[in-house]
């Protein structure tokens, strides 16, 4: 229970376990309930307990679920989630078959336009933004090789301040320049022509030999090779070098970045046959070395690429598409320009992952990924959780048959939100998403705990290492044991340590509670099978003293527990329901954390009460107790007169 919406009424959660899922009620006036929403919780997942705390320290409450079928925890944090209004699409023309998209200021209105090259229709669309995020209708610019155009980008190639476009003709094996002239039209084409089948496709800008002009690395498909070409001050070209990747590497996708940290730009290359990553180091002239190459798994078909620093460590990594393997994987960098660490991201099975670009969508210092998934016709957002952790992809649908192929970012209307542009290559369009930030719960991937023969039964949580992170403990009661999971500060855990609550133990209920006034959290468990209650006194540390036990009777089978204080003499006790005997106990504490003069409270003829609450029902200022009773279907309240 607690105010998730901070209207000042409390709302309720609680597991399905069939459904599979948790369930949010919020408050609403008179003490009724609306606007329930579900969240799954996965298959076979079968939750069973639910805890709620601040476990990513941004002052929001999450909550975390334990659940018994897929043996595992599960986080939902309050987050600042990026979502986006109905697409609003622009034609490219009735058979274009758009394939690529730039974003740039191309007549220096401090608004976003944007580029797309029309494979089909053999043309270059502008599109000229407006400040409330809409767009001008198609200006096109006729190709006069009249060829299929492969990729567009955006760059100030003859440093005039005004953006220029540089295409490239993948069956012609040329590179075009169109000049800018500051209001948004463009120049004729100025070519660069490689050898002939040289199949360019992508490009990468920027200033290989520190003579503060831009050149251009492109990507020679059928020549299987890298071509650098050097750039001058009139925005023309020369060729520099070419480098040779390998008779079947088919290269389709290419980015720079300074990998080793040395203030010169090296070069990543995508293979797309070969499934595997070229990296070229840079000498600062121009030239380069092919020193590292990273596989990006069998089949892969990598599409898209590009190089951040994900983890911020001061290193960049590598984030590729997979359109074969429909996933993303990234390579997280080391000090000297190599890749030791890396993980794998799902897009969904036959998504054909065909792009990807990076930016931070919801304003919490991480970076996310969005990706155009080609085969399942959906844009996915991934939010970055912890620089090594993504939360699971957030699908928009881009439409039937859409075949989104390239993806861009950018504040289109200037509210201060990230926007998406998709390329829709199958409905001969351009979809933008408009972006806004909303406040929801998004799952974290889950920590699995156990074994298929664990049953996983109750779950808390506290900060008993003093890190300001909250933990959790899990109770399993196939395994007679407990579980701690330290928190990392972003809703996941890790440094599992396991404590064993006694041989046919069976507990199935955890609370914790500092029962001894040192200032350490302890840990109280209901332990079923054996009739007893343990107690884990905490250390300075983090770690627990064994278990002392107190008995709750022959055959009681105690469930549920609770931690208050009862009698007001500023001391903890604990409050226990028996299953089998049917009755409530009570331990009153002496504050050093013993316990005496225990009380019990009959809930009827094989009543079997189940879950315990001490709330002041009649608001008299004593605190009462509420239990539900599983054999009558009805629930006991005990008041407390004085």
């Amino acid at each position: 229970v607690h105010d998730f919406d901070n209207d000042g009424k409390l709302d309720v959660v609680v597991t399905n376990s069939v459904a599979e899922n948790i369930r949010l009620f919020y408050g609403y006036e008179n003490e009724n309930f609306t606007n329930s929403k579900t969240y799954s919780t996965g298959l076979d997942s079968s939750p069973q307990s639910v805890t709620i705390g601040d476990f990513n320290n941004d002052e929001k409450q999450d909550i975390v679920v334990v659940n018994s079928g897929s043996n595992d925890i599960l986080t939902f944090l309050k987050y600042d989630l990026i979502a986006f209004q109905k697409q609003v699409m622009y034609s490219t023309g009735k058979g274009s078959s758009p394939n690529s998209i730039a974003i740039g200021d191309l007549n220096n209105d401090h608004l976003l336009d944007f580029v797309v090259a029309n494979q089909n229709s053999i043309s270059i669309g502008v599109f000229l933004g407006f400040d409330n995020g809409l767009f001008s209708n198609q200006t096109i610019y006729s190709t006069t090789l009249q060829e299929y155009p492969r990729s567009v980008h955006i760059a100030d190639i003859n440093k005039d301040q005004n953006m220029d476009v540089i295409v490239t003709y993948l069956w012609s094996s040329n590179l075009a320049v169109l000049l800018g002239f500051g209001n948004g039209t463009l120049s004729n084409e100025r070519y660069f022509s490689f050898q002939s089948d040289a199949g360019p496709t992508e490009t990468a800008i920027g200033d290989f030999d520190n003579d503060s002009h831009l050149d251009i690395v492109v990507t020679l498909q059928f020549a299987h090779e890298i071509i650098v070409l050097q750039g001058f001050s009139n925005g023309s070209f020369s060729s520099k070098m070419n480098y040779f990747l390998g008779s079947d590497s088919y290269p389709t996708a290419v980015s720079i970045a300074d990998l080793n940290n040395n203030h010169l730009l090296d070069i990543v290359v995508a293979s797309y046959s070969e499934g595997s990553l070229y990296i070229f180091q840079g000498y600062g002239n121009g030239t380069f070395v092919n020193d590292v190459t990273l596989s990006t798994g069998f089949n892969s078909l990598p599409r898209s690429l590009v190089i951040v620093d994900f983890n911020k460590d001061n290193f960049k990594d590598i984030a590729v598409a997979n359109s074969g393997s429909d996933n993303i994987r990234i390579f997280f960098g080391d000090t000297d320009g190599s890749f030791s660490d890396e993980i794998t991201l799902s897009t969904g099975i036959d998504s054909s992952p065909y792009a990807i670009s990076i930016s931070d969508f919801n304003n919490d210092n991480q970076l996310d990924i969005v990706v155009a998934n080609y085969g399942s016709n959906t844009l996915g957002i991934l939010l970055g959780c912890n620089g090594k952790t993504f939360f699971d992809q957030i699908i928009y649908s881009t439409g039937d048959f859409s075949q989104p192929y390239d993806v861009a970012i950018g504040d289109v209307n200037n509210d201060q939100y990230l926007d998406v542009l998709i390329v829709n290559l199958g409905t001969d369009n351009i979809g933008v998403f408009l972006g806004y930030i909303m406040e929801d719960f998004i799952g974290v991937p889950s920590n699995s705990l156990g074994s298929s023969g664990s049953q996983l039964a109750s779950l808390a949580s506290g900060d008993w290492n003093n890190d300001t992170k909250l933990n959790v403990v899990v109770t399993d009661n196939s395994t007679n044991t407990m579980r701690i999971l330290f928190g990392t500060g972003y809703g996941t855990f890790s440094n599992e340590t396991i404590y064993s609550t006694g041989n046919n133990s069976h507990s199935t209920s955890v609370v914790v509670s500092d029962l001894n006034n040192d200032h350490f959290l302890d840990i109280i468990v209901a332990n079923s099978g054996t009739n007893n209650l343990g107690i884990f006194f905490g250390n300075a540390n983090g770690t627990f003293q064994n278990q002392l036990t107190y008995f709750t009777g022959v055959g009681s089978q105690p469930i549920s527990v609770v931690i208050l204080d009862l009698n007001n003499d500023t001391h903890r006790d604990i409050a226990v329901t028996n299953y089998d005997s049917s009755n409530i106990e009570i331990f009153f504490g002496n504050g050093n954390g013993s316990f005496s003069n225990d009380l019990t409270f009959n809930t009827g003829y094989r009543s079997h009460p189940y879950s315990l609450n001490i709330e002041d029902i009649n608001n008299d200022h004593f605190t009462d107790i509420v239990a539900t009773n599983d054999e009558y279907g009805n629930i006991n309240i005990i008041m407390k007169t004085c």
